[in-house]
């Protein structure tokens, strides 16, 4: 395993949910990672990011490490879910706050 594949493996293991995006939850510098985030939110799911603008090697090094091109990169318990599409689309049919429940990182109502 790479220094830099070691270095995302280890963002991933430690947080239930990691969101690799560009920005931060704060200010997103993009219409994708904004989107995710405001879903994030709305669940009111905990998580953890890392802002792929600050650090090439790991903006490349995320889309190799799973790959997906595009960013943002979602991954719940290790298990990368995927972008801003199949975040919304999951969202949107009710199957990503299921699939939160089902992996403890969201409490049910």
């Amino acid at each position: 395993m790479t220094d830099i594949n070691a270095r995302i493996q280890g963002l991933v293991d430690a947080s239930p949910v990691f969101l690799f995006m560009k920005g931060t939850p704060t200010f997103p510098q993009c219409g994708f990672s904004a989107t995710v985030i405001s879903i994030l939110d709305h669940l009111g799911v905990q998580y953890d990011s890392a802002n792929i603008l600050e650090d090439a090697e790991l903006r490349q090094g995320i889309k190799d490490f799973s790959n997906w091109p595009t960013i943002p990169q979602l991954y719940v318990k290790g298990e990368f879910v995927g972008g801003c599409d199949i975040t919304k689309e999951m969202f949107q049919s009710g199957e990503l706050k299921q699939f939160f429940e089902e992996q403890g990182v969201l409490q049910s109502a």
